[in-house]
């Protein structure tokens, strides 16, 4: 540990996360400051003092930032989305960067199977019925998850953390990830795309945004499943082209849909205006087929501790 208060390494909190990744950093020889409620032209203006950076997705580490930050060895994204990192420019300039997926994958794979279990067992609206005192048994009638096939997109930390849950459910999990290979195991089978577009009941999508899954799921993504589907997408907003989704509804390509994360987000995933929203959001809002939650899968007691967790064990390592 260092000696002397000026020669610690310094540490800016930009977005807010949990206290136990500042306190472990303070612990082992850091001096960690919270500058989360400044701007950004206020941040820019302090960064060079820094050797470390802790973020979430509000702020963006562009060409502009890195010029800036002269001193900077390391940033450390609350979360499993790098997008809001230039990556190219950090790996020139020597920058590492983390993430902690493994903080938040219980939460989004449970959080997949309760948007699924609800709406497969109308249980949104069923509950608003009972309250309205209608008792309409029929009308709620479900569908049981056993016998149907799981079509994975993407086999990171979620996507392996919903096989596992779903062992339990007799269903048939299969997994697509264009940049694995050789992770069949007795809780998924790996599978060509071909092969997803054959089988696949149920599709849950668990890609990063890149230039290349940015609207991957289209209308021509969809009409190539062999069978109508359910489309779960806790992953990021824009992997799904909404206004193709809602197309595909309409025919009876998609029978329904869980949809966490919206490509109508800010960045920061906290400013939806409904007055900015088009006719494609409006449907989702009014359809009995579309189950909606605000960019809270991975949002969880346990796992806004477990992020900051994980980042501490990677700095300190």
């Amino acid at each position: 540990m260092l000696n002397t208060h000026n020669s610690k390494p310094k540490i800016i909190f930009i977005d807010s996360v949990h206290s136990i990744l500042f306190e472990r950093l303070e612990a082992n020889g850091f001096q960690c400051e919270w500058k989360n409620k400044l701007n950004r032209e206020e941040i820019l203006k302090i960064l060079p003092e820094y050797t470390g950076a802790v973020i979430r997705s509000k702020f963006k580490f562009d060409e502009e930032v890195f010029d800036v930050a002269r001193n900077l060895k390391w940033i450390a994204r609350s979360g499993a989305g790098m997008e809001n990192i230039n990556r190219e420019i950090a790996k020139h300039k020597g920058v590492v960067c983390y993430n902690s997926p493994e903080g938040n994958r219980d939460a989004v794979a449970e959080h997949c199977l309760g948007m699924i279990l609800s709406l497969f067992n109308n249980l949104k609206r069923s509950d608003i019925e009972v309250r309205n005192a209608e008792w309409n048994r029929e009308k709620n009638r479900g569908l049981e998850l056993k016998g149907k096939t799981v079509g994975i997109l993407g086999y990171g930390f979620m996507g392996e953390a919903l096989a596992k849950r779903l062992v339990g459910f007799g269903v048939k999990t299969i997994a697509y990830d264009k940049y694995r290979t050789n992770y069949s195991s007795e809780i998924v089978e790996e599978v060509s795309l071909e092969k997803l577009f054959e089988e696949t009941d149920i599709l849950s999508i668990h890609l990063p945004l890149t230039e290349e899954t940015r609207f991957m799921v289209n209308e021509n993504f969809i009409n190539s499943f062999k069978k109508p589907i359910y489309i779960i997408n806790t992953a990021r907003g824009k992997n799904l082209k909404t206004q193709d989704l809602v197309n595909s509804i309409i025919s009876g390509e998609v029978l329904g849909a869980c949809l966490d994360v919206l490509e109508y987000e800010s960045i920061s995933f906290e400013k939806l205006k409904e007055e900015d929203l088009p006719e494609a959001f409006q449907f989702l809002k009014q359809s009995e087929k579309v189950i909606l939650t605000p960019h809270v899968a991975g949002w969880t007691v346990e796992s806004y501790y477990k992020l900051s967790d994980v980042l501490a064990d990677k700095i300190l390592a």
